[in-house]
Parts: C-alpha cells; structure tokens; sequence
C-alpha cells in the first residue's frame, strides 16, 4: 500500500511517500480502505519535534483519523462490518495510508447521506468541538468569543455556539476568513491581526462581559482575550495554534470564579470520543453543521498540506485523498 512515513523530525520535506506491506486484521480489528484522511495542526507540531513528547517512536506514519471502507475483519469480528462506511476515530494511528488497521471500538458508522470526506473533516473536530460545546453549557443569548473561527474546529463552533442562540464574535485572520465565519452566523467579525482588536470586540459586547471563551490559538491573543470573561464565565483554552498555550493568571481564575479547561480536558477515551464522534456525524447528516473542507491534497501531496496548515492559509478542514 501507498503511505507517507516520517523517519526525523523536521520541516515538512521529512514527509516522504513510501510502499508498505499491507496490514493485517488481527482479533478484534479491521482494515479499512481510506477515502479521505484528516490532517490537523497538532501532527506538523509532532513531525516538527513534538513526538517525543507524545511518545512517538521513528520512524511512523504519522495520521490518527481517516474515513473510509472496511474491507476486511479480523478472525472474531461480525461479518457485517464487511463494506461498511465508517469513520476510523481516536486511538487510530499511521492513518497517512491508503488501508489502516483498527480496532472496532475505534470505529463510528457514517450516516446515510454524509460523504466520507465530511465524515473524515469531523474525526477530530467534530469530536473536540461537541466536547466543548456540552462542557461549556452555552445558553441563549450569552456572549461567546472564538479565536481561531475560520479553523477546522473554529467554523464548527461558530456554527454550534449559533446553533444554541448565542451572540457570536468570531476572530480570525484576514477578510477571506472573516467573510467565512460571518456566513456561518457569527454577528460580529474581527481581525485579531489588527492592533486594537480587544478594543473592537470590546465594542460588540456593548458594556456586557464575555460569558464564554473558545480560545483555538492561545498564546498571547489568548491571555489578551481571558481579560474580557466576566465573573462565573466559563473558558475553553484548547488551542495552540501560535505555538504555546494562552497564559492565564490563576489568581483572577479563582477571584473571578471562571471555569477553566484545558487541552487535557478534550482527550477522551475511546468510548466517550465514539459517542462524541457519532453525535457530530449525525447533527451534520441532519444538516444543523457542516464541516468546512477549504483543500484537498493527494495524500503523496501531506508535505505541501503541512506547509499550507503551518502558513494559515486554509480556511477550515485541509484533508488527505489517497
């Protein structure tokens, strides 16, 4: 089978097409045929030299989420996965490859009338962001900040903190972008690339504290932002898109009684991202949130996807097509 293997750390060039021997389905697994693999920012922070940290051993295949076709099954599974359409979650590894090998607790049935490539746009996102969106609690008419909106998992919660009644002010980068989560239903757009834009989202909140922070960038833009929640606001500092977490001052955490979670707070097991996974499929399949797909890239093609994630050119979900 065609795959892209990584045998250092480094740029994206160490992405390196390469020929493997098939995989074989053991008890409990299956291998499925990849129609689309989803690629997110956190695997050109492993390639880069974070996989020590995740306990990555050279050299791999890097991918954890694809969605596809089984088209075998191990010596004890059902025969009726045989030819089903599923989305292949949490768990999975070396998913840069045109067959992977998984267990059948990893996967998640694609509903009938949602394209495996939407399926594949949502194995992490649409995971993370329904976690979010039930630990959040969000309410009719509160004040929600996104930073990082036009993202993968951005576009999906403006689509959801809208989906619940909230006022939504989505920051991003650049007027594709903006225009982007504006036609999503966020009521207010701001370019955080632009000085003065606390100022700005001081502006739409009209006097009001933030209720609720979905911050998807951290660093500095995060602990700019953390100042905006008001006292019993609930925060979700799950992203570090500009390459650290957002710093927040615990003592204001505690004075101010703000609820705090972290990325720690959004890995789930595989039982709990399954459900995740299936509610996300299904308010898709039902058409109250899409995916946004901004590029397609052969799956040859995962270093120039890299180099595209790194550079913020993709408004959305970038997505692999072996």
């Amino acid at each position: 089978m065609r795959a892209v293997q990584v045998s250092q750390y480094g740029g994206p060039d160490v992405l390196v097409p390469v020929e493997l021997a098939d995989p074989q389905a053991e008890a409990g697994e299956v291998i499925v045929r990849t129609a689309a693999i989803d690629t997110i920012y956190l695997e050109t922070q492993i390639r880069g030299g974070w996989g020590e940290m995740f306990g990555v051993t050279l050299p791999y295949v890097p991918g954890g989420a694809a969605a596809g076709t089984v088209v075998s099954v191990g010596p004890d599974v059902e025969a009726s996965w045989q030819g089903r359409r599923v989305l292949v979650g949490v768990g999975t590894q070396g998913a840069y490859a045109e067959l992977v090998r998984a267990g059948i607790d990893q996967l998640v049935p694609v509903p009938d009338g949602l394209g495996l490539r939407e399926a594949a746009a949502l194995a992490h996102d649409g995971v993370t962001g329904m976690g979010i969106l039930e630990a959040m609690a969000i309410k009719p008419s509160e004040r929600v900040l996104i930073l990082g909106a036009a993202g993968g998992m951005g576009t999906l919660l403006v689509q959801l903190a809208h989906g619940a009644g909230a006022h939504v002010i989505g920051a991003a980068r650049g007027a594709e972008k903006l225009g982007l989560v504006d036609r999503l239903g966020a009521d207010t757009v701001v370019d955080y690339s632009e000085d003065g834009w606390i100022e700005r989202v001081r502006d739409a909140l009209d006097g009001q504290d933030l209720d609720v922070l979905l911050d998807g960038v951290g660093g500095e833009l995060g602990t700019a932002a953390f100042g905006l929640v008001g006292r019993g606001g609930r925060v979700s500092a799950h992203g570090a898109a500009s390459g650290d977490f957002a710093e927040l001052d615990e003592t204001q955490v505690r004075d101010r009684g703000i609820l705090v979670r972290g990325i720690e707070d959004v890995q789930f097991d595989p039982p709990e991202a399954a459900r995740l996974a299936a509610r996300a499929l299904d308010e898709a399949a039902a058409g109250r949130m899409r995916p946004v797909i901004g590029r397609e890239f052969a799956l040859s093609d995962a270093a120039e996807a890299h180099r595209a994630i790194e550079a913020r050119s993709i408004p959305g979900k970038a997505l692999l097509i072996p």
